[in-house]
């Protein structure tokens, strides 16, 4: 059967243009993750960009979990020659797909290719279809909206970061969002003793309906302000499966615990063992960096020697593209090696 999607167009112009190699990844991961691995070939129809696919008949099912796409807008199958038969597929969110997309501030990670490194690095694991709740860590969350997309899509979010002005304000406004969508849930702001150190913590507990919140069928955002490098420390109890940072852009990540500043490549290959601490065995780990001040090859020789192995599959390169004046964005994917049994 061959499929068509239908992709947006994305209105930062330079993004657009790499939409598509950005997304066919995405697809082939998903699809690999559904046992129906099958070329993906780039179609424009009618002025619009396409994916479009031939595999055995997908289930509803599938197509729901497809249908969680970062970039697609119309699914279809072809049933003769151009003509397409359009698809109904509900949606695969959990929350209402505004809420990453309301908060607005200056460097803003996009929406769309956050979802796309959460989805991709999700098919790498073993979870990836599995009816159980992900838990999803960013280690760099800002205002949160790597948070935000993975509650959309159902799994529970940890955010950490320095800024106490930048988790307030995702905080607040996660507050006012399940307020005015009149969602039942709890907040609990606490101080955990971590190495010595005093890490505020906002939680909260919540869930779609009145009767999931009541039947204890929630889903849980917690973000803590502290040192990325505490981050083992926070996760010692539940490691996460999924973990995606957009890594800082500028010449020198913010001061570290001690007040010195510290170049990127310093930062990652600090920060990068302590993630993986924070993984479980056989989750993944989705990286977006400027190669323009942190060149590729640091960030896998980072990658390496903190012991995650990078997805080589060949759908996974050539996905560097400009975003912006000086900043020409690329994204890497690895796995934290499953642990050997004796």
């Amino acid at each position: 059967m061959v499929y068509t999607f239908e992709l947006i167009k994305h209105p930062n112009v330079h993004y657009r243009d790499a939409v598509v190699s950005l997304s066919r990844c995405e697809l082939l991961s998903m699809l690999r993750a559904l046992k129906a691995e099958c070329p993906v070939e780039a179609e424009t129809l009618g002025g619009s960009p396409f994916l479009v696919f031939e595999c055995r008949e997908l289930s509803s099912r599938e197509l729901a979990y497809l249908s969680g796409h970062s970039s697609v807008s119309f699914m279809a199958e072809r049933v003769r020659g151009p003509l397409l038969r359009p698809l109904d597929v509900p949606s695969a969110s959990y929350l209402p797909e505004d809420l990453p997309e309301i908060l607005k501030y200056k460097g803003k990670t996009s929406v769309p290719f956050t979802r796309m490194m959460i989805n991709t690095a999700a098919a790498l694991t073993p979870w990836a279809l599995s009816p159980g709740k992900m838990t999803f860590f960013d280690p760099v969350c800002g205002r949160g909206t790597g948070c935000f997309c993975a509650l959309c899509a159902g799994m529970d979010a940890v955010g950490l970061d320095q800024s106490s002005r930048d988790l307030k304000e995702a905080s607040d406004y996660f507050a006012r969002y399940l307020k005015y969508g009149r969602m039942k849930h709890q907040i609990r702001s606490r101080s955990e003793t971590v190495r010595k150190t005093a890490v505020q913590v906002t939680e909260f507990t919540f869930a779609d309906t009145k009767e999931h919140y009541q039947a204890g069928e929630t889903r849980r955002l917690t973000f803590a302000c502290a040192d990325t490098s505490l981050s083992p420390a926070l996760f010692r109890r539940t490691p996460a499966h999924v973990i995606a940072a957009d890594l800082p852009y500028g010449i020198q990540h913010a001061p570290r615990a001690d007040r010195k500043p510290e170049t990127l490549t310093g930062f990652l290959k600090r920060a990068l063992p302590a993630w993986k601490q924070s993984l479980v065995p056989g989750g993944a780990i989705a990286l977006s960096y400027n190669t323009l001040t942190l060149p590729d090859r640091a960030v896998l020789d980072a990658v390496r020697s903190a012991g995650l192995i990078p997805a080589e599959e060949s759908w996974m390169s050539g996905l560097s593209h400009e975003v912006e004046q000086a900043v020409v964005r690329n994204v890497i994917f690895a796995v934290n090696p499953e642990e050997e049994t004796t």
